[in-house]
């Protein structure tokens, strides 16, 4: 045999010995969310990205094939709003001088450390009651978290993770649901700044009150306004001028591009979206329970809404003698029909999990929804594109589009039908295969019917 063979045949057992440099789905069905659904179709998957969808491409030969007859590709599943991803957040930083007023900024010691002192309670706006507003999630986040792997086994691959303990919590971040480091997870970075109406009682302190905490929120966003033009003032000229001292509050709040505010009942919704229109901010609500009520109000606002997925029940533990009023009854019945008059009305929406504890309590959600009037089509939007659009990351992820971010669910069956089995996920391009369920012992599944 010639030294040229012998070396070709070397060649050739090296390259096939290679490792494939990608995925390709073939033969499947492919819902893309962004244009029409391919009813057999390749999706070509390399360096993390999409390369390829479409129903006839030729597929590459160093790439490995899986064979999707009769299997569904969708985009990865987004959680818009929650803690996923994060460690149990500390309790806000104690009330201490705002940075700038003549006292320094201190932080209590943890509560019951040998020689801790009491906090006193916050008098007035300028204590920074509640607030952790530098906070940010994508410097929190924690590869470990356990709940990484249960999602991801249900198709989420993406979760937009907040902070969510005091009135101005933190900022979030757009996190994967993968990597061995932090860094690796994290798409996109802040979101938003998580705000809450906490407020500690009349007896706790400032604001102790739901008026009080309002107040409180305004007269953050009006310091930070004055923040920003003494920085600008002093950038421009600054000589002659005494520097603005630094304030790390509301370095958070000018940092962060939108405001989440509360709003569940109709109530609220009305004077949340009057509420941010005041404070002049990109602000999204977020709860809705009561949004059946308010479609056309938020589409005439133009506010983006995300959706709880997390209906009202009676309370498990409630007084069993106690007579609900119709109010509370029509908003428990009526709740999981909120997203079809969003839909119908054309506001934005998308949904959160809202510490629903795993992923088949959240597909039985979705299809109280689906059963109340949403469309399958923009249910699987709501937990897709939507998510990012209002994020405003549509250019990367949301949908199965050549140049996106490989953030895929396979599945077989319809993604909200009972019995379908979530078969691969894909990750930053990285594959998944859940573990198929384990049957709970007999009298375990009696007692979850």
């Amino acid at each position: 045999m010639s030294k040229l063979i012998r070396f070709a045949l070397l060649y050739a057992g090296i390259a096939a010995a290679a490792p494939p440099s990608g995925v390709a789905i073939r033969n499947a069905r492919i819902v893309t969310v962004a244009g029409p659904t391919i009813e057999k179709g390749v999706v070509i998957v390399r360096g993390g990205l999409i390369e390829q969808v479409g129903a006839d491409l030729s597929i590459p030969a160093d790439v490995w094939t899986i064979d999707g007859q009769g299997l569904t590709v969708y985009p990865g599943l987004i959680d818009a709003l929650s803690t996923i991803g994060l460690p149990d957040a500390a309790p806000a930083a104690a009330p201490a001088g705002r940075a700038g007023a003549g006292r320094p900024t201190a932080i209590a010691p943890a509560t019951g450390a040998p020689g801790a002192a009491a906090t006193p309670p916050a008098r007035g706006p300028e204590d920074r009651p509640s607030t952790t507003s530098w906070q940010n999630a994508a410097d929190l986040a924690q590869p470990t978290d356990r709940r990484i792997e249960t999602f991801r086994n249900g198709g989420f691959t993406s979760v937009g993770a907040f902070p969510m303990r005091g009135i101005f919590a933190g900022q979030g971040a757009l996190l994967n649901l993968a990597g061995d480091k932090a860094g690796q997870m994290v798409i996109a970075s802040p979101l938003g700044q998580y705000i809450t109406l906490a407020s500690s009682g009349f007896s706790g302190g400032f604001p102790g009150s739901l008026m009080g905490a309002i107040a409180y929120i305004r007269q953050v966003y009006i310091d930070a306004d004055q923040y920003k033009a003494a920085k600008a003032l002093y950038a421009k000229n600054p000589r002659g001028l005494t520097r603005p001292d630094y304030d790390r509050a509301l370095e958070g709040v000018l940092e962060s591009p939108r405001a989440l505010l509360p709003a569940s009942r109709a109530v609220e919704i009305a004077r949340m979206i009057r509420f941010g229109e005041e404070l002049k901010q990109p602000f999204i609500l977020y709860g809705l329970n009561e949004g059946y009520r308010s479609a056309d109000l938020l589409k005439q606002a133009g506010a983006p809404v995300l959706v709880s997925l997390k209906w009202p029940e009676k309370t498990r533990d409630g007084d069993p003698e106690e007579v609900e009023t119709l109010r509370a009854l029509e908003t428990r019945a009526s709740a999981p029909g909120t997203p079809a008059a969003l839909a119908r009305a054309g506001v934005m929406f998308a949904f959160y999990t809202d510490g629903v504890a795993t992923p088949r309590d959240v597909m039985k959600a979705v299809r109280k929804a689906i059963d109340a009037g949403l469309t399958q089509d923009d249910a699987v939007r709501a937990m897709t594109l939507s998510a990012a659009k209002i994020y405003g990351l549509e250019d990367r992820l949301g949908s199965v589009e050549k140049g996106k971010i490989a953030n895929l669910v396979v599945t077989k069956g319809d993604l909200f039908q009972d019995k379908t089995e979530v078969k691969y996920v894909f990750v930053d391009g990285q594959k998944f295969e859940p573990a198929e369920e384990t049957p709970a012992p007999p009298s375990r599944q009696r007692e979850t019917q």
